[in-house]
């Protein structure tokens, strides 16, 4: 089951196609990880999920419902936490919360105090008085103590220093184990995605890149170097899965894209005959740089 659909979405603003043609599925109980470069499309993409803004071709479905057709029983079934939402801040912690709560039939009086305690926030504090990071988890809180369905986080660590940014992944890592839940989110810091996220997609520049889990994404990309035995060799057209060749004296170095173990070590001494062949692992924010340096030319609807 999805939580959340998109068919052949797009957005356009003037001469500008921010989105185009984004054909996508969320897995229901996921952490699907939304990441690209500022202007990829991500903000736009939520936007249009949760009905802040209109589409101008193709279909969105959020919970089942088409996406503009979103009303109050679904949205009392979403979290949202944003960079830039909106809070009443001359309210304490705790007024936020009496507030919230009426709105929400199914908020859940003992995981509002657990989490509160979790988050270590001072329930009598303005939210004014709040930094950057209590105030983003003062907001996950409310989002949270209704145990919505789906939780949607755009762009949640920006501005956070490091241990505000860990002290938030922490507190929605020990939070997903209290309930069942799906998490959306959209964001350009790699490394605390990774952490997160059990599904990965990239926009670059409104187009999907790719979409898949993350074991498979880290599985299939490897950093390999050929050791040469008689010095440097003729390169030619590399096969299509190789990303970024290079070659340094008796080094060949490149990206692999799809990579099986035994396949590729025979690609490279077909290539390279009597070479030594050692493949690395490789981070999201590696393969995440390597596609942005490398893919940004490509076709529309070409896939690493």
């Amino acid at each position: 089951m999805n939580i959340i659909e998109t068919n052949q979405l797009s957005r356009r603003y003037w001469r500008t196609e921010a989105l185009r043609g984004l054909t996508l599925a969320v897995p229901a109980g996921s952490v699907f990880a939304l990441l690209g470069s500022n202007g990829a499309g991500k903000t736009t993409t939520i936007k249009i999920l949760m009905n802040l803004l209109s589409p101008t071709g193709g279909k969105a479905r959020v919970l089942g419902v088409d996406s503009h057709r979103l009303g109050e029983r679904e949205r009392a079934q979403i979290g949202y936490v944003s960079e830039n939402q909106k809070l009443p801040m001359w309210m304490t912690v705790r007024q936020l919360l009496d507030y919230c709560r009426p709105f929400y039939p199914t908020w859940d009086r003992t995981l509002e105090a657990r989490l509160l305690a979790q988050f270590e926030l001072p329930d009598d504090r303005k939210l004014k008085h709040l930094s950057r990071g209590m105030l983003m988890k003062a907001s996950l809180l409310s989002s949270l103590a209704y145990r919505p369905k789906l939780l949607v986080l755009d762009e949640p660590f920006s501005g956070l220093d490091p241990l505000a940014r860990d002290d938030f992944v922490r507190g929605i890592l020990e939070a997903s184990e209290l309930g069942d839940w799906t998490v959306l989110v959209s964001s350009h810091d790699i490394e605390e995605v990774e952490r997160l996220a059990d599904h990965v997609a990239l926009l670059e520049t409104g187009r999907l890149r790719f979409s898949e889990t993350t074991e498979n994404l880290l599985g299939r990309f490897r950093r390999v170097d050929v050791t040469l035995s008689g010095g440097p060799a003729e390169l030619g057209a590399p096969p299509a899965s190789w990303l970024a060749l290079e070659q340094k004296g008796g080094l060949v170095r490149f990206i692999e894209t799809r990579y099986a173990r035994e396949a590729t070590e025979r690609a490279c001494r077909e290539r390279f005959p009597e070479s030594a062949v050692t493949t690395h692992p490789m981070t999201l924010r590696e393969i995440f740089v390597t596609l942005a340096r490398e893919g940004r030319n490509q076709p529309a609807g070409t896939t690493a």
